[in-house]
């Protein structure tokens, strides 16, 4: 497949758009509010898949929250900054924030145009062997906990189209746990060979993609309701205790015994 040709066009490739400098220093702006708005960021053991280096890329997660855009963000400016990354939002939302397009985001609207659209982009983007494509696959902000699992159709169309590329489900959930901040973690499943699904009909495809996910999203919630950071790899450390007078007297009653300070609530994590 080949990218369209003219002016119009151009503006609405997310190849030609996508900055790599302006990616890597949102990067680090996503990483620092992640810190300033979490205990910790957390993958699920055994932790970050393995993918070949000549093939590209997509990634489908669930959609809880706000933050999960930031997460990916995290994600693809760090482990994998080698892959250029790509997703899909609303075409209002890119609309408002215009600077998006360089982030490699490309805009999507309801309906079969917007259908055609997405996955017209969405194969342009996968032509790079090393592109990495994320997909909010619900489509719209879904708790963790509904079940069952229902995904956007045109996650389906895509991988029938797209049969080098390896498909990754990853489950992310935002719990409390012993701190006044939230813990971000996140699960990547299994990895899923694009071609061995390629002649499944859309619905049944569908459905598969789904369960994988709903497996994926089942095996984090079991690891956040055991409250145990030995289950997850750090990826990000973040904010903890509470702050201000409170934490100024539990400092000093830890100096007046000679005892390390801890701020955090639990014991200290190695």
């Amino acid at each position: 497949m080949t990218a369209p040709d003219g002016p119009a066009a151009s503006r609405a490739d997310p190849v030609a758009l996508r900055s790599p400098a302006l990616l890597g220093f949102f990067g680090h702006v996503m990483a620092r509010a992640m810190r300033r708005g979490f205990h910790a960021v957390r993958l699920a053991r055994p932790g970050w898949p393995e993918l070949p280096r000549d093939r590209p890329v997509v990634v489908y997660l669930n959609h809880p929250s706000w933050w999960d855009p930031a997460v990916l963000i995290v994600m693809g400016t760090t482990r994998f900054r080698d892959r250029p990354g790509y997703g899909p939002i609303d075409e209002a939302m890119l609309d408002r924030y215009r600077f998006m397009r360089r982030l490699g985001l490309f805009g999507v609207t309801p309906g079969p145009r917007g259908a055609a659209t997405f996955l017209r982009t969405a194969r342009r983007v996968l032509e790079d062997p090393r592109a990495m494509l994320w997909i909010t696959a619900e489509g719209r902000f879904t708790d963790p906990r509904i079940r069952p699992v229902t995904l956007m159709p045109g996650l389906a169309h895509l991988v029938r189209h797209a049969p080098t590329a390896v498909v990754v489900p990853l489950a992310l959930e935002y719990p409390f746990w012993d701190e006044r901040t939230p813990e971000a973690l996140a699960r990547f499943g299994r990895p899923i060979e694009a071609a061995t699904l390629a002649g499944m009909p859309v619905e049944a495809l569908n459905e598969h993609l789904a369960r994988r996910l709903e497996e994926t999203m089942d095996a984090l919630a079991a690891d956040a309701t055991s409250r145990d950071p030995e289950r997850f790899l750090p990826v990000l450390r973040g904010t903890a205790g509470v702050g201000g007078v409170y934490d100024l007297w539990r400092r000093a009653r830890a100096a007046l015994a000679s005892r390390t300070f801890h701020a955090g609530h639990g014991a200290p994590e190695r």
